[in-house]
């Protein structure tokens, strides 16, 4: 099996990128970088030189337009890939491209699945200005994602995590996972007069996922390697919000290659390591 570059990686995770971004123009679908995407974008023109990751937001109405074009084109390059618990609200998407193999070691057992080249769109969510109404939302984001995690033998490193995933799975989850969607999804179609951003099926803490809804209006044109990608609207206050000083690099112990997938062929398709 080849081995590539960080580099060759990129430019394959950017071609998928590409064909969405086009896709958004034409459709009126609004989307915006995100996290380390964002980051490396103002930071670096581009991908972090050392990570592998391409992530955007949509809001649920946007996502549930991108979803019903994509699948009325039905380009046989790419697939979409939603990632629930049961028949619950989706927690987040990829969109994976066919005859290429991106196998990441939690899931390398699962035959069943997509495991092509792909991009993250997460989902942003409405969530009203109450402290106490963001931090249910908080607890019940971090119940779903756990949930999720035990769905797919996610293998816990300490000991307190074994004792969650214990407890999870034991738990009525679709009941409990149900409950807890509806809550996150819940203010999306409300008509708020004063509310927030927030994205809290993440790593990061409390305070880095909520974000004034001025930096989500109009998404905005932002230089990506060769291409131009949408934004958020005040990315530097998103970064500041979601980094601290966003633009401080990490030690060079820090800076090494993140490569997430075990198994990488940009030329086969997946499935032809699962024979």
């Amino acid at each position: 099996m080849q081995k590539y570059s960080m580099k060759q990686i990129q430019d394959k995770i950017l071609e998928v990128m590409i064909y969405v971004d086009k896709l958004c123009r034409e459709n009126s679908i609004e989307y915006y970088i995100m996290g380390g995407t964002a980051l490396g974008a103002v930071r670096h023109g581009g991908f972090i030189p050392w990570d592998d990751d391409l992530d955007i937001f949509m809001t649920p109405d946007n996502y549930r337009k991108f979803k019903n074009v994509f699948l009325e084109i039905k380009d046989s390059r790419y697939e979409i890939q939603e990632w629930r618990l049961g028949n619950s609200l989706l927690e987040y998407a990829k969109v994976r491209m066919n005859n290429t193999t991106f196998i990441e070691p939690n899931f390398k057992d699962n035959p069943d699945m997509h495991h092509g080249v792909y991009i993250d769109i997460m989902i942003l969510h409405k969530c009203p200005t109450s402290r106490i109404v963001k931090m249910l939302l908080f607890i019940f984001s971090r119940y779903v994602v756990a949930q999720a995690l035990v769905e797919r033998n996610w293998q816990p490193k300490t000991k307190l995590q074994s004792m969650v995933t214990r407890a999870i799975r034991i738990l009525p989850k679709y009941f409990l996972s149900g409950y807890c969607y509806k809550w996150i999804y819940k203010y999306d179609k409300r008509d708020l007069q004063d509310y927030q951003y927030c994205y809290f099926i993440t790593k990061a803490k409390y305070k880095q996922a909520i974000f004034p809804k001025e930096m989500f209006m109009k998404p905005a044109d932002i230089d990506f390697e060769d291409v131009k990608l949408l934004a958020p609207t005040d990315i530097h206050g998103y970064l500041k919000t979601r980094f601290g000083n966003y633009m401080k690099l990490p030690s060079e112990e820090d800076r090494k290659e993140v490569q997430h997938a075990e198994i990488v062929d940009l030329e086969k398709n997946y499935t032809e390591y699962f024979k």
